[in-house]
């Protein structure tokens, strides 16, 4: 496949950053990556190494800091970051995704000259507040109310399972873009750590995967917001996280690409060198199906992931039926893909001397977060009854 047909590296800048992101992936996160996952850990100067490479603010236009790329970029840092270690990844897409590209394409030059560069740099940690105790897909369930008091606003509730929320067992996370009810509708508010109300609730232990990012509830108690740190004016902010979860879905997308390669390629190299009744275990036909279906699978949601970033204009949304499929598609190939990783593996697949056992666990997150495959599911059929033409 030659350079300028590559759907995969659509110019020499999207090849050279793969490059780029890929060696970065060898020399610093694979090192860390299985004892950041022991111990729950959140591994804050290597974070701060992807500001100096530029990723932090990867979708951010060249005018504001930031690398001036586009989707297919995104979902390439993604996806190499995936293949070695997902729960750090899932705190850049938080950083990167979720806070930079969302607060960038709806602040205001003030306010992207006064958080940006923290942000973009790795000096400030950040994520997004959606998420409540009793409302998740619901997002117009929200209890979070935000009300005007002059030139501030109070606001008060809970925000749950906030991945950034903390960056220790008791330290939050530096600034947050909350979403919140307002008198005229879902509204959005920069929030920093240190504003009168605003506390950490609780570190959230224990998950089955994506140990490696910290997840934490946050509380709101009458928290003191400047009017100058709401985005846009009261009640747009519905419009703004709808826009921002197609760039989520798509790189939640390339999280499990990136999962689904790192398992094809393990299971390939230990079924070769594995032997059984005297003979590499790849020559039985049992496993050659695990193999190629898994490879199958990954490039077709592969090439249907890097399709959708090609075609998506950060500045102009609306790719909602794809940016859904990509990620209904992409995200329960690769909880099968690294359960067929952990089968061919066998006993040593089990246990985390191989990474498949880590991946295996991470999957399952990508079919829960950034929206369910319910979700999913309800707004494809919707979409396509609108809009039959799509189809073919």
């Amino acid at each position: 496949m030659t350079a300028d047909v590559d759907i995969f590296h659509p110019s020499a800048e999207h090849r050279l950053l793969r490059q780029t992101v890929r060696e970065f992936v060898k020399e610093r996160v694979e090192p860390q990556a299985l004892e950041h996952d022991r111990q729950e850990r959140f591994n804050i100067p290597l974070f701060r190494k992807l500001g100096e490479l530029g990723l932090l603010g990867i979708t951010v236009p060249e005018a504001y800091g930031g690398a001036g790329m586009d989707a297919v970029a995104a979902v390439i840092a993604h996806e190499e970051l995936s293949a070695s270690d997902p729960g750090f990844c899932l705190a850049y897409l938080a950083h990167a995704m979720l806070l930079v590209n969302n607060f960038c394409r709806n602040a205001n030059d003030e306010q992207r000259q006064r958080y940006l560069p923290p942000l973009l740099s790795g000096e400030w940690v950040g994520g997004m507040c959606m998420t409540e105790p009793s409302a998740g897909t619901d997002v117009l369930g929200m209890k979070t109310r935000a009300v005007r008091r002059g030139d501030s606003y109070a606001i008060t509730g809970r925000k749950m399972f906030i991945t950034n929320g903390a960056l220790d067992d008791t330290t939050l996370g530096n600034l947050f873009l909350v979403y919140a009810q307002t008198d005229q509708g879902v509204s959005s508010f920069i929030v920093e750590k240190d504003f009168p109300g605003f506390s950490l609730g609780q570190r959230l232990h224990g998950k089955t995967g994506m140990r490696a990012s910290m997840t934490a509830e946050l509380v709101f108690d009458d928290c003191q917001v400047p009017v100058a740190n709401r985005l846009g004016e009261e009640g747009d902010s519905l419009l703004h996280m709808m826009r921002n979860l197609e760039i989520e879905r798509v790189t939640i997308g390339a999280m499990s690409t990136g999962i689904a390669g790192r398992c094809v390629e393990d299971m390939t190299r230990y079924a070769s060198e594995r032997t059984a009744y005297g003979q590499p275990i790849n020559r039985f036909g049992q496993i050659q199906r695990y193999i190629a279906d898994s490879y199958a699978q990954y490039m077709a949601a592969r090439t249907y992931l890097y399709h959708t970033a090609r075609n998506m204009n950060l500045d102009q949304p609306g790719h909602r039926i794809d940016s859904d499929g990509v990620k209904l598609v992409a995200t329960t190939m690769a909880k099968t893909v690294a359960d067929n990783a952990m089968q061919v593996l066998g006993g040593y697949g089990y246990f985390n001397e191989y990474v498949v056992e880590r991946l295996w666990r991470d999957a399952k997150l990508l079919e829960i977060g950034g929206g369910t495959l319910e979700a999913h599911q309800k707004n494809i059929t919707k979409d396509l009854t609108r809009h039959m033409d799509c189809i073919r």
